[in-house]
């Protein structure tokens, strides 16, 4: 399998459009012009669950690239992985696939042709493609529709920020308009059902669940291609369980279900991999500030292998929990989402708000209750923190709605709760697994248990601190 990061814009033109001049949109530029015949056949299961979530599956002929392409969300434009031709999907596609088809077969939906003329502007002596302009004349089949157009693409080389104003504007000039359409494919498919979002409050709870959803699905192929985007899954999870406690008035609660249990049992399963990378992170670099002559024994051995051996059982169990049915049903309830969404689409802007305050006083309450002079209690100071990323959450959906001065601010200010009760609940967690280690290394031939007393103290030092800073905040 092959991946290259695609960057592209879309242009629609019509038959009197002339290609502009392009060997001096960047000075010293050389341009290379040729023309290929691609032929795509798309995929996608019946009830088109790759196009709602903005995956394509399509094996091409025409060019280098012939093969199986599939293009997925990624944070810069779109990722594109590659596999040779075969006359089969792969399996290792449909197993790459699997939490957003759910297991159902995928069959071709359309079929694209496309005479391309390709000009390729190249820098003299760097080897990376600056950009490619191609000039598309289209035919596309999907059931009994058959469409024809010409559009133009701007696919931006590895090394290019963004699409060079000179040639923008000489489109422009020429005709060109901004694609309505992100693909070739949303071309000639209709789009699915969606509920329409009447308010400017539906519609931005409606932004925030998706954005959400779209990072879930992100991870879960990441996961299944052996990457490890598990932080960032893990943000996206809490952001749609903190929409989902916080706003829940404002959902369709039988759509919801019990979604929220579902999201944090497998947040759990995610954290149990989380918390050994954090804490091997932290306990290296609380090493590295050592004295030697402190490390008494194998403490480094020590460390890594403890925490591997938690760590590989812990990510065994993320590739089982990916495919047992209940996590299917999760990504089935967020395929349904997708197109049925639980928004009213009449919310107003005040019941947001009203429900983002009630967060926001929740929060104050468990601060002011967890840091008060006679508190110390870690389970109390966990808990406030989970009620402040509730309310930094909330407001934040609020901003999009034309948040106020004092909306930032109340990010900002929960920002700053949930990031120092964060930092202390690392300790927590780094103190139980320093507490076994040093028992361990206590008892075991060789070893010492003296360095983990060592650093047992310096997380406690660091969590009175994060303690005093948090009460100043107050």
């Amino acid at each position: 399998m092959r991946e290259v990061l695609e960057r592209e814009d879309k242009w629609d033109v019509d038959e009197l459009f002339e290609m502009p001049r392009l060997d001096d949109v960047v000075t010293g530029a050389e341009v290379e012009h040729d023309s290929v015949d691609l032929s795509s056949e798309y995929y996608d299961t019946p009830e088109r669950d790759l196009q709602a979530h903005g995956v394509l599956l399509r094996h091409r002929t025409g060019d280098d690239d012939t093969g199986w392409q599939l293009k997925i969300p990624a944070d810069d434009g779109r990722a594109e992985l590659h596999w040779p031709s075969t006359e089969v999907l792969p399996d290792s596609v449909k197993a790459l696939l699997k939490g957003i088809t759910l297991g159902k077969e995928l069959s071709g939906v359309a079929t694209i042709h496309t005479v391309r003329n390709r000009y390729r502007i190249r820098m003299p002596g760097v080897g990376d493609r600056y950009a490619e302009i191609d000039d598309d004349c289209v035919r596309a089949w999907a059931d009994e529709r058959l469409l024809a157009w010409r559009e133009i693409e701007v696919e931006l080389g590895p090394r290019t920020p963004s699409v060079p104003k000179r040639l923008a504007k000489r489109l422009a000039a020429g005709g060109a308009r901004p694609s309505r359409y992100p693909s070739k494919l949303a071309h000639i498919l209709p789009p699915l059902p969606a509920a329409e979002a009447a308010s400017p409050a539906a519609r931005a709870l409606l932004r925030y669940v998706n954005t959400q959803i779209d990072q879930i699905v992100v991870g879960d192929i990441g996961l299944r291609r052996g990457q490890d985007p598990i932080h960032d899954t893990r943000v996206a999870i809490r952001r749609l369980r903190s929409t989902l406690r916080v706003f829940g008035r404002v959902l369709d609660q039988s759509a919801a279900g019990d979604l929220d249990d579902e999201l944090r049992w497998f947040a759990g399963i995610l954290g149990d991999v989380r918390d050994c990378q954090v804490q091997h992170r932290r306990f290296m670099k609380a090493l590295d500030e050592v004295p030697e002559d402190l490390i008494l024994g194998p403490v480094r051995s020590r460390v890594r292998n403890d925490l591997q051996a938690v760590e590989l059982p812990a990510r065994a169990q993320v590739t089982d929990a990916m495919d047992s049915p209940r996590y299917l049903a999760i990504m089935a309830v967020l395929r349904t989402w997708r197109t049925v969404p639980p928004v009213d689409p009449e919310t107003s802007t005040t019941r947001l708000v009203k429900r983002a305050w009630k967060a926001q006083r929740k929060a104050d309450r468990r601060l002011t209750a967890a840091l008060g002079e006679d508190a110390g209690d870690d389970a109390m100071l966990h808990r406030a923190r989970k009620a402040a990323k509730r309310a930094r959450y909330a407001a934040e959906l609020c901003q999009d709605v034309g948040g106020s001065k004092q909306t930032k601010r109340t990010v900002k200010h929960y920002k700053r709760f949930q990031s120092i009760l964060g930092d202390h609940q690392d300790t927590v967690v780094a103190r139980t697994v320093l507490r076994r280690m040093a028992l361990a290394g206590g008892t075991t031939a060789g070893e010492n248990g003296f360095t983990f007393g060592l650093l047992f103290g310096r997380e406690q030092r660091l969590a009175d601190e994060c303690r005093r800073q948090a009460r100043k905040l107050l």
